[in-house]
């Protein structure tokens, strides 16, 4: 019998607000922080649209501190911190060899790899900071988390493009299950609305250019839908051994049941059309938790709003649920939130959490038309969920076809 393992604390920084409960009531409510890019940097791009962050991470942390660190690891500091302070392990003697870190990014440290370049070459040598690799380097979030909160049993940061915060999800808790630790710091930050990121988006027309309707623009399922939305942030989740959790009293949100991956094998950045990746990573993940089809009632989606992958996951979905996937509720968070990349998983799995939890899922934003080919009961309001135990998963999809799926149980 695997180790149970258990999430006791959560920790986000998203477009929706600077921390999980402004998030989660954004979500709820409906809100976005979609807007159109003003910088002269942006004038001539295609997609000129972008959801920022609600708070500046430099405004969060100290200013020594934010010198020192990308967005993104500025991101990972200000989730991690919360997400630590919320289990209560900051007052625990947990000993660091007992304690993991698994942080992920699908880009890392991009904008100051870009903004140090221009300095080198405008201002010279003597200019740029000694930083410069701590900042650029992937695992960068990673490691500063790590020394933040003493983490000596391993600290790693999974690369898997969009779905780089579900791998960390997995990768902390295979590390518990195996007995490798006791706790895991997973998570995922990106930062990269900035120019030449959008830019190459724009130029695989993978970005909506709804330009002069912003807030409308991210349409996951919708049949107006004509790319994603890309957003910004971090998110964190707390992981520990639910005898690890039982024995110092903590509050419990949920179990991490199981983790499912693949890999389409089909295009580096298109989906398999028939869903064959991601109904196996799907499968995985229920058998992986031990659950059947139909105790899943709620599936929070990876729709990114774009007009294949969208239809990809669906014909997924219900060739994983068969009949039982008229049963499950589905929410599609990126209306809201944009598409956080290497964060969105992590900060989607928080939001299949607290829909368990608090048992009501958010809605789908900005879904006026469901597409006929998806076939899937999209919520487009908050939607109750019922006593008892429940089981949700989240998908989380990323270019170069990484699959990965995380399970969730109420406790």
């Amino acid at each position: 019998m695997s180790t149970k393992v258990v999430i006791t604390g959560l920790g986000a920084t998203t477009p929706l607000g600077g921390d999980v409960a402004s998030t989660w009531d954004g979500l709820l409510s409906g809100r976005t922080n979609a807007q159109v890019l003003t910088d002269e940097a942006f004038a001539d791009l295609p997609a000129r649209i972008a959801a920022p962050a609600a708070v500046d991470p430099g405004e969060v942390l100290s200013r020594v501190e934010a010198r020192k660190l990308d967005r993104y690891e500025q991101f990972a500091m200000v989730a991690a911190r919360e997400a630590w302070k919320d289990s209560g392990l900051a007052d625990a003697d947990v000993p660091g060899e007992r304690i993991a870190v698994s942080l992920g990014s699908g880009i890392g440290g991009l904008i100051s790899m870009l903004n140090v370049y221009d300095t080198l070459r405008t201002k010279g040598p003597r200019h740029v900071t000694p930083y410069t690799i701590p900042m650029i380097m992937p695992n960068g979030g990673a490691a500063w988390v790590g020394l933040d909160i003493g983490a000596r049993a391993s600290v790693q940061t999974p690369v898997a493009a969009c779905a780089s915060g579900n791998e960390a999800i997995r990768h902390g808790l295979d590390l518990i299950r195996s007995g490798k630790a006791d706790v895991a710091v997973v998570g995922g930050a990106e930062a990269a609305i900035h120019p030449l990121p959008m830019a190459a988006f724009g130029a695989m027309m993978a970005l909506s250019r709804r330009n002069d309707d912003p807030q409308h623009a991210s349409r996951p399922f919708d049949k107006a839908r004509d790319g994603f939305l890309l957003g910004e942030g971090g998110a964190v989740m707390v992981l520990e051994s639910a005898e690890h959790a039982e024995r110092r009293g903590a509050r419990v949100y949920a179990e991490v049941a199981g983790a499912g991956a693949s890999a389409d094998g089909h295009h580096i950045v298109q989906p398999d059309p028939e869903g064959k990746g991601n109904a196996f990573a799907m499968r995985e993940a229920l058998t992986n938790a031990r659950l059947a089809p139909h105790e899943v009632i709620h599936i929070n989606a990876h729709a990114t709003s774009t007009p294949a992958g969208d239809v990809a996951e669906a014909v997924g979905i219900r060739a994983v649920f068969g009949e039982a996937a008229q049963n499950v509720v589905v929410t599609a968070p990126k209306g809201a939130l944009g598409h956080l990349l290497g964060a969105a998983g992590v900060a989607e799995s928080i939001a299949t959490v607290l829909a368990l939890y608090h048992r009501v899922v958010p809605p789908t934003i900005n879904l006026d038309n469901l597409d006929d080919e998806v076939g899937l009961d999209v919520a487009v309001e908050p939607r109750k969920l019922p006593e008892g135990q429940l089981a949700a998963i989240n998908n989380s999809f990323g270019f170069g076809g990484h699959n990965l799926v995380i399970a969730f149980r109420t406790v």
